[in-house]
């Protein structure tokens, strides 16, 4: 597996895209419910996690997007 690929498979859970972030709980699932961050993958019952590389592209589209101005 090359390491490109094996990078998109890594999985946070929550509390590490929190504080990769910087946001909490809530914000980030209002963020979803508004369509405005990436949704969670299922892991099992009760158990969800964020793909690595979706977070690290909503963050530089953060990043750019305040640059802008």
């Amino acid at each position: 597996m090359s390491e490109q690929v094996h990078r998109t498979l890594n999985i946070l859970r929550r509390k590490q895209v929190e504080a990769r972030t910087g946001l909490s709980r809530s914000t980030i699932y209002a963020f979803i419910s508004e369509g405005m961050f990436p949704k969670p993958i299922n892991l099992g019952n009760r158990a969800v996690g964020w793909i690595e590389a979706e977070i690290d592209a909503w963050l530089k589209s953060c990043i750019e997007t305040s640059r802008k101005f």
